[in-house]
């Protein structure tokens, strides 16, 4: 069965979405607006969500906070239908797509600092940074003199200059330049962990992920995931883009928002429903701010108008 989304991209229905906390921290109210969203569009097709807890980084994540964040959902009635499933102890597999995309682009050793990246690069939308290709070509000598020197490498896949294109469910047609808009990317760090994107990739892949809906300060993240499925052969999920909650500075809401952690909201909403409710109307899912459970909001919610509201805003103050 196929569906029309909300800027008439056709994508495939019922959708499998996915639940992607890192355990390190409680969850806050960004947190809970992203996953009642994924809920709410993947169940309204009939689908399915997916909890994948994502720990890569050993250092931040803790298993207290990943069975807290299990807890936090099926208290707030966001109920997954697959997993837990973990990210740590799937080195195997990310080193198999490692090599696949090795074998089909440019993959290389960089030895930047952080000090080089900030010096050598352009800031690109006010927060990025456009990687210059410093290592890009460098000989086996100069590798290896970088060696000797005591620098460790990460490594970082070359990519394309021309326009990528797609069609997100909520803020419609994009077009991407990698080669303007970020540079070559990390796929493995210089501390031996693989990256973010490749993980995503190749667990999303895995676990029949098709939906992947998220903040829009993620959208610039998408082109880079897209090509590493097409250097390894996957059919890309639809991407769903959300506005951000913000504090009154304006600043995306984080884990040391303490007013907006997922225990202080419950002290001041009294109820899941309450709370529920509330992040509802201040996202734009329902007109009035009154108590609401998942399902109930289910009843009413429609994809082509919430991404209406969606596309008008780039962050919504949190109150």
């Amino acid at each position: 069965m196929s569906m029309t989304c909300a800027n008439s991209a056709a994508i495939e229905a019922p959708l499998k979405g996915r639940f992607a906390p890192s355990p390190t921290g409680r969850m806050h109210a960004g947190n809970i607006y992203a996953a009642l969203c994924s809920w709410l569009i993947v169940k309204s097709t009939g689908g399915s969500i997916v909890l994948r807890i994502d720990d890569l980084d050993p250092d931040r994540s803790k298993p207290a906070f990943a069975d807290q964040v299990m807890r936090d959902f099926e208290q707030l009635g966001l109920h997954w239908d697959e997993g837990p499933f973990y990210q740590h102890g799937r080195d195997d597999a990310y080193q198999t797509a490692f090599e696949k995309i090795a074998a089909k682009a440019h993959v290389y050793p960089c030895y930047c600092t952080r000090a080089d990246l900030h010096a050598a690069s352009a800031p690109h939308l006010g927060e990025r940074n456009v990687y210059p290709g410093t290592c890009r070509h460098l000989s086996p000598q100069q590798q290896l003199a970088r060696q000797q020197e005591g620098r460790s490498c990460a490594w970082r896949v070359e990519v394309p200059d021309g326009l990528a294109a797609f069609c997100d469910l909520l803020q419609g047609p994009q077009t991407s330049n990698l080669a303007l808009e970020c540079g070559d990317f990390v796929i493995r760090r210089a501390d031996s962990a693989f990256g973010y994107h490749l993980a995503t990739v190749v667990d999303d892949a895995e676990q029949g992920v098709n939906c992947v809906v998220r903040g829009i300060d993620l959208l610039s993240s998408t082109p880079q995931q897209m090509y590493l499925q097409k250097l390894l052969g996957l059919g890309a999920p639809a991407y769903g883009h959300l506005p951000l909650l913000v504090n009154p500075e304006g600043k995306r809401l984080a884990k040391r928002d303490k007013d907006a952690a997922l225990d202080a909201l419950l002290a001041a909403y009294k109820t899941p429903e309450a709370l529920v409710g509330h992040i509802a109307y201040v996202g734009g899912l329902q007109e009035q701010d009154q108590p609401a459970s998942p399902q109930q909001l289910l009843e009413t919610f429609d994809l082509a108008a919430f991404a209406t509201k969606a596309k008008a805003h780039y962050a919504i103050t949190w109150q």
